[in-house]
C-alpha cells in the first residue's frame, strides 16, 4: 500500500511535516477531499480559529468529509489537527525555570528592582486598558450577565485567579454564580441551565477546558460572555460579546493588574444592574 492511499497511523508532528504530507497525498485523494485538501492548504491559518462546520463550508464539504480528511491525515479527529495549529500559531512562553534564568542573565537585580520592574509592567497595562476597552463591549457584557438566572465562570491556569475572584466578588454582591475549578477533574456541566450564562476567561495560549464550557454553552443556546487578550481569539467566535484586555510582560511573566481592573469592574457593574 503506497503512501498517497493509506491512512497514516501517526500525526504529523510539526506543521512543516502536516505540509509536506499534505503535498505527498493531495493528488491521490477522491474529490471531496481532495477539496478539502486544496482549501486547507490555501487557509491553514484558519484551522486554530474555525470550527469543522466553518472549515466544511469553506471547502464546499459536508462536515463528515473534512473529518475524514483529518484521519487520513493521520489525526484521530478535528480537534486534534486544531491543536497542532494552535500551538504553532499560538506566541508560546517559556517554562518558568527558563524566565527565571532569563532575568538573572539579563541582571534583574533585587526585590525591589523586581517589584519596580512589576509594578511598570502594570501600570502600562492599566493605561493601555483605559486607552483602548471597547466601551460598547463592555456595556453589553454586563447586560447580558446582569440578565443571567445564574452565571457561570470559567478560567484555568492563568485565568484561574480572574475567575476566583469574580465568584467572590459576585457572591459578595448576592449575584448568582458557580466556579468551574476542575477540582477533582468534576465536570459540572449538567449545571447548565435554560437562561443562565458562561462568563469564559482565556488568554493565549487558550485553555481547551474553558473553550469546551464555553463551546457547551453556545451548543445550547446560552449566553456566553468572554475575556481575552484579541479579538482573533478561539473564544470570540463562541461568545456573544468579547472584552479584549492587554497585558504587558516584564521577563515573560505576564500581569494581571488590567484584566483584575476589567473583572472588578464588570462584577460591580453587573451587581449594581441587578439591584
Amino acid at each position: 500500500m503506497t503512501e498517497t492511499s493509506a491512512e497514516f497511523t501517526a500525526a504529523p508532528a510539526t506543521v512543516d511535516d502536516f505540509r509536506d504530507r499534505l503535498a505527498a497525498i493531495s493528488s491521490d485523494l477522491p474529490r471531496r477531499l481532495r477539496q478539502c485538501a486544496d482549501f486547507i492548504a490555501a487557509h491553514s491559518d484558519r484551522i486554530a480559529v474555525s470550527t469543522v462546520a466553518e472549515l466544511a463550508a469553506g471547502a464546499d464539504v459536508p462536515p463528515s468529509a473534512l473529518m475524514r480528511f483529518c484521519q487520513i491525515m493521520g489525526f484521530s479527529g478535528f480537534s486534534e489537527m486544531q491543536k497542532l495549529f494552535r500551538e504553532a500559531y499560538v506566541p508560546g512562553w517559556p517554562d518558568y525555570s527558563t524566565r527565571l534564568r532569563n532575568l538573572k542573565d539579563g541582571g534583574a537585580g533585587s526585590p525591589t528592582a523586581l517589584l519596580a520592574e512589576f509594578v511598570e509592567a502594570g501600570r502600562l497595562s492599566l493605561e493601555a486598558l483605559a486607552k483602548n476597552v471597547d466601551e460598547a463591549a463592555l456595556a453589553e457584557a454586563v447586560r447580558l450577565l446582569a440578565k443571567a438566572g445564574t452565571v457561570h465562570i470559567v478560567g484555568y491556569r492563568r485565568a484561574f485567579p480572574v475567575a476566583s475572584y469574580l465568584a467572590y466578588v459576585f457572591g459578595k454582591m448576592s449575584v448568582p454564580s458557580m466556579l468551574h475549578d476542575g477540582v477533582g477533574k468534576l465536570d459540572h456541566r449538567f449545571a447548565l441551565r435554560d437562561g443562565d450564562a458562561v462568563l469564559a476567561i482565556t488568554f493565549a495560549p487558550y485553555g481547551e477546558e474553558t473553550l469546551a464550557l464555553a463551546q457547551e454553552a453556545r451548543d445550547r443556546g446560552l449566553t456566553v460572555v468572554g475575556i481575552t487578550d484579541r479579538l482573533t481569539s478561539p473564544l470570540a467566535r463562541m461568545a456573544d460579546s468579547i472584552v479584549t484586555v492587554p497585558e504587558v510582560d516584564f521577563g515573560a511573566f505576564r500581569s494581571l493588574s488590567a484584566t483584575i481592573a476589567l473583572a472588578l469592574s464588570l462584577a460591580v457593574a453587573v451587581g449594581s444592574a441587578r439591584e
